[in-house]
């Protein structure tokens, strides 16, 4: 039986990467994205694997919907959830179809993906799923100093770590690995959509970001984070994630107590 992988927003960045990389290795693909040209050229380019297109709108529930009933319906061996939009810019000053837009790609979207690829791997007892974040997930505690604001999309990426521990924990023993991947500022086209000129800053390939990825999945981890050289640090906040989680009580804090 041959592999097959489904990559959304497969036409540039990160997402190309990995369609690439998997048409090297030999899976037959599905790649999604808005821009139907793009997506036929590099099917076209790749006569050596079957490569399916889908070109649509993942910030639409008609978009959602039609590569969720894909990602259940066809025998995936790995899901990459990697489309994104940023629109960085503080909350109040984002409109409101900007804010939709944002939610539906990097939350709804990969929730909902996921949920229909992972019944099917299950019942297979094989399958991978990559939801691609960011290491501005855990950019939170950070104070107004750091800039762009960006409140939505660090709780979008913060939604999907959350979401693939949680799930990766659910799916154990079961032959389905989840993962999400925290790359730090790639080199992409990403930050040039948002007008954000980048050039002077130090930038991980999106090639890189996929051998990261793969690499990290043969290695068992949950969080990849292809730019910390000490894993430690990770461990360090998972640890803490789950003292404060492990450290209530139904008993009022002292601290909010009348005095």
């Amino acid at each position: 039986m041959s592999k097959l992988a489904l990559v959304t927003g497969a036409t540039s960045g990160i997402g190309k990467a990995f369609a690439e990389r998997f048409a090297a290795d030999g899976y037959d693909l599905i790649v999604v994205g808005r821009n139907k040209d793009r997506l036929e050229e590099f099917a076209a380019a790749r006569p050596d694997v079957t490569v399916r297109t889908v070109a649509t709108d993942l910030s639409t529930d008609v978009g959602i919907d039609t590569v969720a009933e894909i990602c259940a319906s066809e025998p995936l061996t790995m899901l990459v959830n990697n489309a994104g939009v940023a629109h960085y810019m503080p909350l109040a000053q984002l409109p409101a179809d900007k804010a939709r837009e944002l939610v539906h790609v990097k939350v709804v979207a990969p929730t909902m993906l996921t949920r229909a690829a992972a019944a099917g791997m299950q019942e297979r007892g094989d399958g991978k799923i990559i939801n691609v974040a960011g290491m501005i997930a855990f950019s939170g505690p950070a104070d107004k100093s750091v800039m762009p604001r960006r409140a939505v999309y660090a709780g979008s990426l913060a939604h999907l770590v959350a979401m693939s521990q949680t799930l990766s924990a659910e799916l154990e023993d079961t032959g389905v690995q989840i993962q999400v991947l925290c790359p730090g500022v790639v080199a992409t086209e990403f930050h040039t959509r948002q007008g954000l000129d980048l050039s002077a800053v130090p930038r991980m390939s999106a090639e890189d970001v996929v051998t990261a990825g793969l690499r990290g999945l043969q290695l068992g981890e949950v969080v990849c984070a292809p730019g910390v050289e000490d894993a430690g640090l990770l461990d360090a906040v998972f640890k803490a994630d789950l003292a404060a989680f492990g450290g209530q009580s139904p008993e009022l804090a002292s601290r909010y107590r009348a005095g």
